[in-house]
């Protein structure tokens, strides 16, 4: 069974004897960690999708300039 120690001056944490690492006990805390967490993942992935949308539609773009410039030059 693992034993805590209460950490000096902060009711929310305690000490893992086994291990000595510090063990935050309140539970709302976590989760809320847990949402801001999840949240800022999502909004990493929303900036990595738009940005490869962005590079899709310049490559796209360059490829009709290409394309325009070839049937210029044949006229």
């Amino acid at each position: 069974m693992t034993k805590y120690l209460q950490v000096e001056g902060k009711n929310d944490l305690v000490r893992d004897i086994n291990s000595s690492a510090i063990v935050n006990k309140n539970r709302s805390a976590y989760e809320q960690a847990k949402r801001r967490a999840a949240e800022a993942q999502k909004q990493r992935d929303e900036i990595r999708g738009a940005t490869r949308e962005i590079n899709t539609l310049k490559c796209e773009i360059h490829e009709i300039k290409d394309m325009l410039k070839t049937l210029l030059g044949r006229n």
